[in-house]
């Protein structure tokens, strides 16, 4: 009887992270609204049995690769004749599987990973619930970008340096250097992800540079365009690190203007990626761990590559939630941490649904059609025809999307609002001509206030207020959110797929 509950629980977790990872997995309604998967799937529509040259170096080629490889063999399966090509639809959502594939992976490591650290059953239960409920990798898990794939590599390497830990075993550090290396070949971060294996080794001089060799000649196989075009390739890595350190700045980077290094992170981010219960208790962990005696080395291996990682990432002029989604995983472990110290079950399974909370909330998002088409279908129902409609540029896709009516929509460049004067004498005109002003998300208006943004600030204040001769219409924001407003959070965690939408319309 006890084996069949087992077998009964199992089954029930396996359902759950295959659910909150797979659920609407073509979300957006085949409106693709991510820039970065949008990149990467047009990268893969560029591959060819003549040219493996994605033309695109801003990631590595391994994801290009595998998602192309697999489509080709798919179509050789099943469709002998089909061309070379791999389509734009087919490269998003085979993005989007693997992101999906290397989540559960993720979920299954990270199960393996709690048997050395919780020594009941509950609590690697909890750990794992967290894991499964947390908001932040269920989102990863949905975009078609390389952060699944990163979280899995830094997920796969603290295992194995615990089993490494344990015993010594080079089969390991050889699976650990291949599996790195393919990190490495989509994107150059993933080399922080050797710590865990290097503190396992105990700086063992021989042993560790044959793991860094394997690395690097798995990463070179991984994505070998970084190599063959070198200059292109560094070229881009040169603007790339120019944006993320604030050297180069564009529109997209407004909000992170004299942001706080590290703060920015606890409050923008983290509470909201991991579910604000699930963020409290991890602090109460970290405490109970602050003052552990005899701290074990496989805590180290845990929290000693985390710590560097958000040392480097936390302080960088970009704080997008992407670039700290590795470690994701580390609330829900501080957190279980937490719960396991408590001996009431009652309150164990209080503090349990409390943390999960969050993310059954969250789910809403892939439950429900995309927040873009609702807004768009009751504008059709709602507004006249060849209504004039005032909105802003900037989005990947604009609203109002597939309506049978036809608007006159004008989607304005505040971005350059405050350095153009033309625009600004455009502005009052779009104004006086325009039935309703629509605010597609919180991109602009959160970020551009201020001193340093004089005439987007006045505009935005005037429209809230009512000076400008339009009153709030209509909202339109998915019920996922709890108790955090997620327009508070850092842009990118909502624009994608839950932005909050405003419709006014003219007195």
């Amino acid at each position: 009887m006890f084996s069949n509950k087992k077998k009964i629980i199992t089954y029930i977790f396996i359902f759950c992270v295959i659910f909150t990872r797979f659920i609407k997995i073509n979300w957006g309604n085949d409106y693709y609204f991510h820039p970065d998967e949008n990149n990467m799937a047009s990268a893969i529509t560029r591959l060819s049995s003549s040219s493996l040259d994605p033309h695109f170096y801003a990631y590595g080629q391994f994801p290009l690769y595998l998602v192309y490889f697999s489509f080709r063999l798919i179509n050789f399966w099943f469709s002998p004749t089909s061309g070379s090509v791999v389509s734009f639809y087919q490269s998003v959502m085979g993005l989007r599987v693997l992101s999906a594939i290397l989540s559960c992976l993720s979920v299954y490591y990270l199960y393996l990973i709690s048997k050395y650290f919780f020594t009941k059953s509950r609590y690697q239960l909890i750990f794992l619930l967290f894991v499964i409920f947390n908001p932040g990798l269920i989102q990863i898990a949905h975009f078609g970008t390389t952060e699944s794939l990163l979280v899995f590599v830094f997920i796969f390497n603290i295992y194995t340096a615990l089993l490494i830990n344990k015993k010594f075993s080079l089969k390991h550090i050889l699976l650990s250097a291949i599996i790195t290396g393919m990190g490495i070949g989509s994107k150059i971060t993933a080399v922080v992800f050797i710590l865990p294996i290097i503190i396992a080794l105990k700086f063992n001089l021989l042993v560790t540079i044959y793991y860094l060799l394997i690395t690097i000649m798995s990463a070179c196989a991984a994505s070998p365009y970084s190599l063959v075009a070198l200059k292109d390739f560094l070229g881009t890595m040169r603007y790339e690190t120019s944006v993320a350190t604030g050297g180069t700045k564009v529109f997209y980077t407004n909000q992170f203007l004299h942001t706080i290094p590290y703060w920015f992170q606890l409050k923008n981010i983290f509470p909201y990626v991991s579910g604000l219960p699930v963020f409290i208790f991890s602090f109460f962990g970290l405490i109970i761990l602050f003052f552990k005696k005899n701290f074990n080395i496989k805590f180290f291996i845990v929290l000693i590559p985390s710590l560097i990682y958000f040392l480097y990432f936390g302080q960088v002029y970009t704080k997008w939630v992407r670039f700290v989604s590795p470690l994701f995983f580390i609330f829900p472990f501080l957190a279980a941490y937490f719960i396991s110290k408590i001996k009431s079950l009652n309150w164990v399974l209080v503090l349990g649904a409390l943390g999960i909370l969050p993310g059954i909330l969250f789910i809403n998002v892939y439950l429900r059609p995309d927040i873009r088409l609702i807004a768009s279908q009751w504008m059709d129902k709602n507004i006249n025809n060849n209504a004039v409609i005032f909105s802003e540029a900037g989005n990947v896709v604009n609203i109002p999307l597939n309506t049978k009516k036809s608007f006159d929509v004008t989607n304005f460049d505040f971005f350059s609002l405050d350095n153009d004067s033309k625009l600004l004498d455009r502005l009052g005109n779009e104004i006086t001509n325009s039935d309703y002003i629509l605010i597609p998300s919180r991109r602009v208006f959160k970020n551009q206030f201020g001193p340093k943004f004089p005439y987007s600030d006045k505009y935005y204040k005037d429209l809230f207020s009512g000076k400008l001769g339009f009153s709030l219409m209509k909202t339109f924001q998915l019920p996922n959110y709890f108790l955090l407003d997620p327009e508070n959070a850092e842009e990118t965690w909502t624009v994608f797929d839950q932005p909050k939408i405003r419709l006014y319309s003219k007195l």
